[in-house]
């Protein structure tokens, strides 16, 4: 299972470390992924979702119904 969350569709960040000598390796910025359980009242049933910290706080500002329509909308499955 990929490394995004299913409301933002933020995925990891690509980057270098670079220490003092300058010597620079890859690295990767994962994203704050959470499991996250929620009640969809409009089905009588709950969903669980993989959401980071900023889906959570569109969730918590949109409402899951309006949330869980718009990951429907473009393809995603709940």
């Amino acid at each position: 299972m990929s490394r995004t969350c299913e409301v933002t569709g933020a995925g990891p960040g690509f980057g270098n470390n670079v220490p003092w000598s300058k010597h620079k390796t890859r690295r990767r910025w994962d994203v704050n992924l959470q499991r996250k359980r929620y009640f969809l009242p409009s089905e009588g049933r709950y969903v669980r979702l993989r959401v980071s910290a900023k889906g959570i706080k569109v969730i918590d500002r949109d409402g899951i119904e309006a949330v869980v329509r718009r990951i429907r909308a473009r393809g995603g499955k709940v």
